[in-house]
């Protein structure tokens, strides 16, 4: 079976697979420009798991096999999507008339990043070799001259390499990061919530003068308060915005981190199964399909003192969800066998009648489910004392 089509029927089955494997049940298995054997791995990379892409990585690095430099190019390639660049991937071997190039990262701003990408660095690079595919691009209007070149390396040890740049004409055109170092990046994006720490995550990867370090203390500062914030569960309802919270609830102690992800993990495992459709990471509570078209907030709540479940919907989780096809607010619930899937659009249709919190430098509508009086399903509170039935939205955990 064509490797789409056993992903599509088991993609836990598929998870299973090595790279090496899943290269073989690709097309023909022979891994060829703009062959069926490459249109299937990097469509197999678009829908995966962050943590699985970092797996590859290091097989690719640890166990040689045929083509594995060319299948690190493809999954390198798929981290920098995951860093929400433009990419176009580049040739797996140069031909004559085509440039070289590994791959071109473009970011929001414009700014693009030529790729190339080595497994490692025993052999000198030919710099200006790199520098030349770069001139070309530029005057073949694929990139501006504002563009730049990354050299990713498999290993850290990258001493020699630095050397050989910084007593180049390229100095101020290139620099290094080693692939452990780009998983990292990758990893504290998917932490953070804001487009602020992504832009400045981006930033790191572009050439820049540090002997004043403010810049990069910036981006260290930046991402630390995403995270920290992001560890306090942002998504749920602080206790002293809830009018009817009692001493005890507004003294309570946050839930742990290990149990939030697990009810998040079966709320996400739920829903992909009933759309057919499996959700990869972007930010934290935000996942998308690997053609970003299908998208879903996943903020998750502990069960309040009277069976009910209070949520914060904030505005740029809102504007994620519009600037897809298919969004939806997936409401994980601790304690509670069921998740809860609102359409974008019935969201977007309540907003005027959810409650609000509203400070000097944000603000958030408030969710609030809780047990109907008559048969113990839930409803969502909304102002006035009305209510909305949940059950419509409703996805029993396990269920398809």
């Amino acid at each position: 079976m064509p490797l789409i089509q056993l992903w599509e029927a088991n993609p836990q089955i598929v998870l299973q697979y090595n790279i090496k494997q899943i290269v073989t049940a690709a097309g023909d298995g022979i891994l060829t420009d703009s062959s069926e054997c490459s249109k299937e791995l990097r469509h197999y990379l678009h829908n995966i798991p962050a943590t699985k892409l970092f797996e590859h990585v290091d097989h690719c690095l640890t166990n040689s096999f045929e083509k594995s430099g060319q299948v690190l190019q493809d999954i390198v390639n798929e981290l920098g999507r995951r860093l929400d660049y433009e990419v176009s991937d580049g040739l797996y071997q140069g031909r004559q008339n085509q440039i070289g190039y590994d791959g071109i990262w473009e970011a929001p701003d414009g700014h693009a990043i030529i790729i190339e990408i080595k497994t490692t660095d025993a052999y000198r690079i030919n710099l200006d070799k790199i520098a030349t595919y770069r001139s070309k691009l530029i005057a073949s209007g694929k990139v501006t001259e504002k563009s730049s070149i990354l050299i990713i390396v498999g290993r850290n040890d990258t001493g020699d390499l630095e050397a050989q740049i910084r007593g180049s004409r390229q100095a101020w055109d290139t620099r290094i990061i080693s692939a452990d170092a780009l998983i990292k990046l990758v990893e504290l994006k998917m932490k953070s919530d804001g487009d602020e720490t992504t832009e400045k995550i981006r930033s790191l990867l572009i050439p820049f003068e540090y002997t004043r370090l403010d810049n990069i203390i910036d981006v260290m500062f930046t991402a630390a308060k995403d995270v920290e914030e992001g560890a306090q569960e942002a998504d749920q309802i602080d206790a002293k915005d809830e009018p009817n919270a009692s001493e005890d609830e507004r003294k309570q102690e946050h839930t742990p981190r290990i149990i939030l992800d697990q009810v998040r993990d079966a709320a996400l495992a739920a829903f992909a199964k009933r759309e057919s459709t499996p959700l990869i990471a972007h930010k934290r509570a935000q996942y998308w399909s690997g053609d970003k078209q299908a998208r879903v907030v996943c903020p998750v709540s502990k069960r309040h003192g009277n069976g009910y479940y209070w949520y914060a919907y904030h505005p740029h989780q809102q504007k994620f969800l519009s600037e897809g096809q298919h969004g939806y607010l997936l409401l994980g619930c601790i304690d509670h066998n069921a998740t809860y899937a609102i359409p974008l659009r019935v969201m977007t249709e309540i907003l005027p009648r959810l409650n609000m919190t509203e400070r000097e430098d944000r603000y958030y509508w408030h969710v609030h489910i809780q047990p109907s009086d008559i048969d113990g399903s839930y409803v969502l509170a909304l102002k006035q004392g009305e209510k909305m039935d949940m059950t419509p939205y409703e996805i029993r955990l396990g269920d398809s």
